[in-house]
């Protein structure tokens, strides 16, 4: 009955599935970690049979022993072929050597049952015989004193051998005491361990609901997902063209931002330049005038009638010699102006060529703005589109009759399990009557020992080797009543407790070479895979079952491997022959809806590279000279003194030479001239000195400016004419393939979406791994571990 109800259990389930599931696609899910809630099954995959399992492996090496041969796959099949003829022909040779081929493979259950047959008809006869002579009395010897040599060690070798005898009895008795407690266990756990099956059913027929509203429900995620795309095109897709167009046109506007820069700094220098030569020219003039007219007073006052006396005419000669000294440098004001080069630089200057290096920028940075502002009418329908799929998707599974077929299911559950629960007590009450009667024999088996043990006992302690026959001891003569109890009872009761034996034996033993190996080996389903075996029309019975196709490869086998996988019941049966879901999830259809739309998305950029007005302004600033200006004449001058001599050092000097004269007005006039001297250095000098720093710095700054200017104009404007280049030529393509690009993220997130949906229902929903623990269940465990194994072992 388990195994019926096994076999029901897994067919049940597919010809109750095969009507209305939903097939999948064979890849699983890549871009997004989409994962089905976990489902949590009662009943263990695997049983283990504890401490009792060492004697369970014993029985098994015993029966390996008495058949050692391997499962009969053909013989089986041709005897069920032969089982399905309505009238058997015993005398035909195919029949004969069948036959032949069976009692092969039996021999040695053959022979134990002959053995045991043996011993059922010679047991009672023997007794028989035993119990006439006793009664009789002729059995038992003649009781004389006579004393063989070897009597002692015969006595002690029977009374061993018997002990021995013993001991194996007692270990067999044990062992029945377990095997029989062992059935009464197992079978007491039979409901629980039906009712894990039926929960674990029952939670796949109430899950699989859940799943597909889950895997429904992942849809808004990938809309959500979509949407968000859609919602930041202006960075999705305008980010996408934008970073395709920086890198050849960036750096472009760089170096002519750099270049406008440098026409500023250019302007600033020769603007500051200017000025300052215009300043040196009216300072040295002053200069020139202020040191004449120290010259011509100091003349004035050598005039002195004091600088005719020596020796003050020494002194006043070296002062009218120094005096030649006191002149300006003249050079400072013949520097030539840079008036024209500054006129052409503002020339260049009113072209605004920094703005229209903003503008280029601004062109660029516009651009996801634009795609956002031109693609609003397009995106508008994608969304629409999207909507719209979901509905499709909606409808699609309200079609599906999975509710009505989970609702047939679960009455076919419901149906089996009152079955089971109704006769359940049936099965407890017979399992009782093993019990007790298993319990009696097992009782029966221990009260012939123990005369056994009684009688070695008695015996060996009532023994006196002096006494005699007639003169032995009480304990001695009730030694041999206990054994000859024992025997009595032995000849009376173990011929019918070998009929059990025997029959227990080989209906156990051929049952767990049969079933029970076969099927741990799956040898048994090969069996029932076998072309035409189970139905001479079909050649697959499964899948001639479920499709009425049985060409189709279906087999027992392949369905058990996959749902002990815990693969789902759609991809295990291969429902789609029989509803293909992707007939109602095709990719193609419903993103072409999605991929029209977007095909639709035209955008259209314009980049604004300078202009011709930007290629004259650099093209002027190349022209206007400030490469090919001499710089050595104006850095020659920085280099010198604004006067002759150095004024302070003169002064002083002066001041020295003056107070070497005897005091007078001589005296106080040349001093009066040092304190001008040094006036002039302070108020004319130092400022010309100042600005002569400031046409230096201003001339290093035009050399860097206009070092290599025409070479670097000529590669600005090369760089510039292949950007421009690179934009009339390239940017179309850019933008679609940008466009393209874009439009397959959107769709991908789709044809994920459904692949996943393939996927899920094809290797996820509803995954029958339940019903493959169930046929477990009911075959390796209830019928293998809690019936057959025990069986042998009593």
């Amino acid at each position: 009955m388990a195994l019926v109800l096994g076999s029901l259990l897994l067919l049940g389930l597919c010809g109750n599935s095969f009507s209305g599931e939903q097939p999948s696609s064979t890849d699983a899910p890549k871009a997004w970690n989409y994962e089905l809630p976990a489902t949590n099954y009662e009943t263990q995959d695997s049983h283990t049979a504890g401490p009792i399992g060492i004697l369970f492996e014993l029985v098994h090496i015993f029966l390996y022993v008495v058949q050692p041969r391997d499962f009969p796959e053909d013989t089986l099949r041709k005897v069920i072929q032969k089982a399905r003829e309505s009238k058997i022909d015993y005398d035909k040779p195919e029949t004969l050597i069948l036959g032949l081929k069976i009692i092969y493979y039996e021999a040695g259950i053959i022979l134990c049952s002959v053995l045991g047959l043996l011993f059922i008809i010679l047991m009672p006869l023997v007794g028989y015989f035993f119990c006439m002579c006793r009664c009789c009395n002729k059995c038992g010897g003649e009781m004389h004193q006579r004393q063989k040599e070897n009597g002692l060690f015969l006595r002690k070798c029977f009374a061993i051998s018997l002990l021995v005898i013993c001991i194996i009895i007692s270990i067999g008795i044990f062992c029945g005491f377990v095997a029989n407690h062992q059935v009464r266990t197992r079978i007491k756990r039979s409901r629980k361990l039906a009712d894990s099956n039926f929960k674990d059913l029952r939670t796949l027929l109430n899950e699989t609901p859940e799943q597909i509203k889950y895997i429904l429900a992942q849809y808004n995620t990938t809309k959500d997902k979509a949407f968000s795309d859609l919602n930041s095109i202006n960075s999705v897709l305008g980010g996408g063209i934008l970073d395709r167009l920086r890198p050849n046109i960036i750096p472009v506007l760089d170096e002519i931002k750099s270049m406008a820069t440098a026409i500023k700094e250019t302007k600033e220098a020769l603007e500051t330049m200017n000025s300052t030569l215009k300043s040196l020219h009216q300072q040295s003039t002053q200069l020139s005038s202020s040191l004449t007219s120290v010259k011509t007073s100091l003349r004035a006052s050598l005039n002195d009638p004091l600088c005719s006396v020596r020796p003050s005419s020494e002194t006043c000669n070296s002062i009218r010699l120094s005096l030649s000294q006191l002149n300006s440098n003249p050079e400072l004001r013949q520097l030539p102006p840079v008036d024209a080069e500054l006129d052409k630089v503002n020339n260049v200057l009113r072209t605004d060529l920094d703005g229209l290096v903003q503008q280029g920028y601004q062109s660029l940075n516009d651009i996801p703005d634009r795609v956002q502002s031109q693609t609003k009418t397009v995106i508008a329908g994608i969304k629409k589109v999207l909507n719209s799929i979901g509905s499709d998707i909606d409808n699609v599974t309200q079609h599906l009759p999975i509710q009505d077929i989970l609702s047939e299911f679960s009455v076919y559950v419901n149906n089996t399990e009152s079955y089971i629960h109704r006769n359940l007590p049936t099965l407890e009450e017979y399992d009782s009557y093993w019990w007790l009667g298993g319990l009696v024999i097992c009782s029966l088996l221990t009260l012939i020992v123990i005369f056994y043990y009684l009688g070695l006992l008695c015996g060996v302690c009532g023994y006196d080797r002096h006494a005699t026959p007639t003169t032995r001891g009480c304990v001695s003569n009730t030694g041999g009543v206990f054994l000859m109890v024992g025997v009595g009872l032995s000849f009376l009761f173990c011929w019918i407790l070998m009929i059990i034996v025997v029959l227990t034996f080989v209906f156990g033993a051929n049952v767990e070479k049969l079933i029970c190996e076969p099927y741990t080996s799956k040898e048994l389903f090969r069996v029932l895979d076998t072309p035409y075996l189970l139905n001479e029309d079909w050649e697959y019975y499964l899948s001639g079952k479920l499709f009425n196709k049985s060409e189709m490869k279906l087999t027992f086998q392949q369905v058990y491997s996959d749902c002990k996988k815990n693969r789902g019941t759609y991809g295990t049966l291969h429902l789609e022959n029989s509803f293909d879901i992707s007939d109602y999830l095709n990719i193609n259809e419903h993103t072409a809806s999605i991929s029209s739309e977007l095909e639709s998305l035209k955008v259209n950029l314009n980049i604004f590279l300078l202009g011709a007005a930007g290629r004259k302004s650099l093209q002027d600033f190349a022209a206007c000279g400030i490469d090919r200006m001499s710089y050595d004449t104006y850095l020659a001058q920085t280099g010198k003194s604004p006067a002759g001599v150095n004024l302070l050092s003169f002064a002083y000097d002066l001041e020295a030479k003056a107070n070497s004269l005897p005091p007078g007005n001589l005296r106080n006039s040349l001093k009066r001239d040092a304190q001008t001297i040094k006036t002039i250095h302070q108020q004319r000098v130092l400022p010309i000195e100042q600005s002569l720093s400031t046409l230096y710095q201003s001339v290093k700054i035009l050399q860097r400016t206009g070092n290599g200017l025409l070479e670097r104009v000529n590669r600005i404007l090369a760089s510039l004419d292949f950007a421009q280049n690179f934009i009339t030529n390239n940017i179309s393509s850019v933008i679609i393939e940008e466009t393209k690009k874009y439009r397959k993220t959107i769709i991908g997130y789709f044809e994920h979406y459904l692949q996943w949906i393939e996927f899920s229902i094809r290797e996820k929903v509803a995954s029958c791994k339940p019903v493959a623990t169930a046929l477990d269940t009911a075959v390796d465990v209830f019928l293998c571990s809690y019936i057959i194994d025990p069986l042998p072992s009593h």
